[in-house]
């Protein structure tokens, strides 16, 4: 069964990001998502496949 992901859910990831934040905003979801770190407020562009390999749990909003 596949993971359902909606824009605005927050995902908890296994690696931090060098902030110190381990939490993702969803801004675009498809083949590739746009994350926002939840720290910095930095955005980047990952593939579905590995926002699914390196997730922990999410918070849905």
């Amino acid at each position: 069964m596949a993971n359902v992901y909606e824009v605005g859910d927050i995902v908890r990831m296994k690696k931090k990001h060098p902030c110190g934040s381990y939490e993702w905003e969803i801004l675009r979801v498809g083949a590739d998502f746009r994350l926002k770190c939840t720290g910095c407020g930095h955005q980047i562009m990952i593939t579905r496949k590995l926002v699914e390999k390196n997730r922990r749990v999410t918070i849905a909003t």
